[in-house]
């Protein structure tokens, strides 16, 4: 495999399980100091090993996205362990499934304070940091189809799934300047422990399977690639981007 990030240092979020997990471990076996978050609740040690058995480096970051003063220490900590930051992943997010008018107050908080508000408490410390090393970079928020599609019991997490592309649209075109390109990926039907819930109902994930244009499922290390891709010298003209790796749901089921 092809070593696009030596002497480079990254840190992901979310980094524990599914597409954060994968990308830590793709980050770190193309050559990248990777630094694993995780929240307090959380345990990195099977990502590292993953990082370790791939010939990679990595190590262990502990912050809630939702907490400012975590985040800065975090990028702190990332930056201060690699002597640079260089790659920035806002991959944390979560998505309980409830109807919009079974949806409180409580549940709504929580969606937008991880998925939108981390996002954003992420990539503007990440941002910060490459400006004061002043030698660029780049970031990749994850996103979803479900920054397009609507779901009846995805309303909330669908409204800050776009928020998270513009986000990333909007970041990006203010930060060309500084040399620092921000792009999204948005991942369709992925087997992560967040699509647990369809990988273990048979008719639905049927239903899933037959408008996918590859009729398939994603796995989260091609995922991954995708975001290596985006961060990497390869991708060096494309920033306020977002990436549809849905393999195809979307046109397939209107035609």
């Amino acid at each position: 495999m092809e070593k696009r990030f030596v002497g480079k240092v990254a840190f992901v979020t979310g980094a524990t399980t599914g597409i954060g997990q994968a990308t830590a471990v793709r980050l770190a076996s193309e050559g990248a100091l990777v630094g694993v978050n995780q929240r307090p609740s959380d345990d990195p040690t099977e990502t590292l090993h993953r990082i370790k058995d791939a010939g990679g480096e990595g190590f262990p970051v502990v912050a809630d996205v939702r907490d400012p003063e975590q985040v800065v220490a975090m990028v702190r900590e990332v930056a201060r362990r690699g002597g640079r930051l260089d790659y920035v992943v806002s991959n944390a997010g979560i998505n309980p499934m409830m109807k919009w008018d079974e949806t409180s107050v409580d549940d709504f908080n929580a969606l937008t304070e991880t998925n939108f508000r981390g996002t954003w408490l992420v990539v503007t410390e990440g941002a910060k940091q490459m400006i004061k090393e002043g030698h660029g970079g780049a970031i990749c928020c994850t996103s979803s189809l479900s920054a397009y599609v609507g779901s009846p019991t995805q309303v909330a997490y669908c409204g800050t799934k776009a928020g998270v592309s513009m986000l990333a649209k909007a970041l990006g075109a203010v930060l060309g300047e500084h040399g620092i390109r921000v792009n999204a990926v948005e991942p369709g039907c992925i087997d992560t422990p967040m699509s647990a819930y369809l990988m273990q109902d048979p008719p639905a994930l049927k239903y899933y399977e037959e408008r996918i244009a590859l009729h398939r499922v994603g796995k989260p290390e091609e995922m991954a690639s995708i975001i290596a891709f985006l961060l990497s010298d390869d991708a060096s003209y494309l920033t306020c981007a977002t990436v549809l790796a849905d393999a195809g749901f979307i046109v397939n089921a209107e035609l």
